[in-house]
């Protein structure tokens, strides 16, 4: 007759170990320290032998009839149960140690030295903003399509297409490192590549004059992130690309020297570039340094000091000023600059050395350093004189 759940409760312990028979093989074996353990009879390959089902009462008996059913399939197979369950918690396991945030680490650390120190920056920023909250703690093997278009919907919806791009590319590049090292089978990944389209490459929009005395009219009432205004004034003054703005550190920056020595790490074009600073912007920096609190980043986000304002911030505060609706952008303060330059006489040359754009041949490659460096110096002294007379600020006493 099968044991009932009272029968097993009120088992005693005896001098010696004793089991109670169950049904089907199964019975219930008591120790004499009073453990309670349900085990399965069963026969194999000529031999008996019996598998330990569970320990009773953390086991129950429902539970281990389960279980027991569960064995019996498996010996009619020729499989052992305890070895099944072995192999079962050694799958589990692997799949807890191939958890998709640990196996994105690792490929991380294995490709960052390949990679630019912009570059690794921008994927860590992916990683830990847009891909690692929602997927880390899956396994590989719960990692879907459909929730990596997921997060490149989010992505585009914000006006990001080319994030949500990257960010596909680098999560499929994770799948092929975790099949690399014999951890998936597939890369969800690739199901949804071309799901998002790169939008339409637009040049920067260069401002009027009249353009950029509004800007610079409405700056001061902007009732933003005091950062934000000064990054605003930084860009347009040093003609840095917003990118390597946000990359800057203090210890790039001579303030007496008047100078900011951007590595090649931190620039697109991956040369080490010179950024002579006019009275300007020596002191929109010095403002600058007052606000980062001793800081490393010379544009420190609110939320986050170590790390950089959100490459969005600019673009938003413009918006607010009016210049919202692709009118204008941060790359645009470039152009603004360029192009006034240009109107007011100043050599392409030097311009486009201030942009840190690559000469396209060798004689201009060749353009004497010293001699360039002091026309630049004196071609953004004069800017920096340029953009404080459209703020109606008298710039003779200095």
């Amino acid at each position: 007759m099968p044991l009932s759940d009272t029968q097993a409760r009120k088992a005693k312990p005896r001098d010696k170990l004793y089991r109670l028979a169950d049904a089907h093989g199964l019975c219930l074996e008591v120790r004499p320290n009073g453990a309670k353990y349900w085990r399965l009879r069963y026969r194999l390959h000529g031999k008996a032998t019996m598998w330990t089902v569970g320990e009773y009462p953390s086991t129950s008996l429902a539970e281990s009839r389960e279980r027991r059913d569960w064995g019996r399939k498996l010996i009619a197979q020729g499989v052992h149960p305890k070895d099944e369950e072995a192999r079962l918690k050694r799958e589990e396991k692997l799949h807890q140690d191939n958890r998709f945030g640990l196996v994105a680490e690792e490929w991380y650390q294995d490709r960052k030295p390949n990679w630019s120190e912009g570059y690794a920056g921008k994927v860590r920023q992916a990683l830990d903003e847009e891909i690692l909250p929602d997927l880390g703690r899956l396994a590989l093997r719960d990692v879907t399509a459909q929730e990596i278009l997921a997060i490149m919907q989010r992505i585009d919806k914000r006006g990001a297409p080319t994030v949500a791009i990257n960010v596909r590319m680098w999560i499929s590049g994770i799948f092929r490192y975790a099949i690399l090292t014999l951890r998936a089978k597939d890369d969800p990944a690739a199901h949804v590549r071309g799901a998002v389209k790169r939008g339409e490459i637009k040049h920067a929009v260069a401002l009027t004059e009249r353009q950029l005395r509004f800007l610079l009219g409405q700056l001061p009432l902007y009732g933003g992130y005091r950062i934000t205004q000064l990054g605003i004034e930084l860009l347009l003054l040093t003609m840095v690309r917003g990118v390597e703005m946000r990359r800057g550190r203090w210890e790039d920056v001579d303030l007496e020297g008047q100078v900011w020595r951007i590595p090649r790490g931190d620039m697109k074009k991956r040369r080490d570039h010179a950024v002579p600073l006019s009275r300007q912007a020596v002191r929109v920096l010095e403002e600058l340094k007052e606000y980062s609190g001793g800081g490393e980043l010379l544009v420190p986000g609110m939320k986050h000091p170590k790390k950089p304002i959100h490459h969005t911030t600019i673009n938003t505060a413009l918006a607010r000023m009016g210049f919202g609706g692709g009118v204008f952008a941060t790359h645009g303060f470039r152009a603004t600059a360029s192009t006034l330059m240009n109107e007011y006489g100043w050599r392409e040359d030097a311009i486009e050395r201030q942009l840190a754009h690559v000469p396209q041949d060798r004689t201009r490659g060749s353009y004497n350093h010293a001699k360039y460096m002091k026309e630049r110096r004196e071609m953004l002294q004069w800017w920096g004189d340029y953009v404080d007379r459209l703020k109606g600020q008298d710039t003779s006493s200095h």
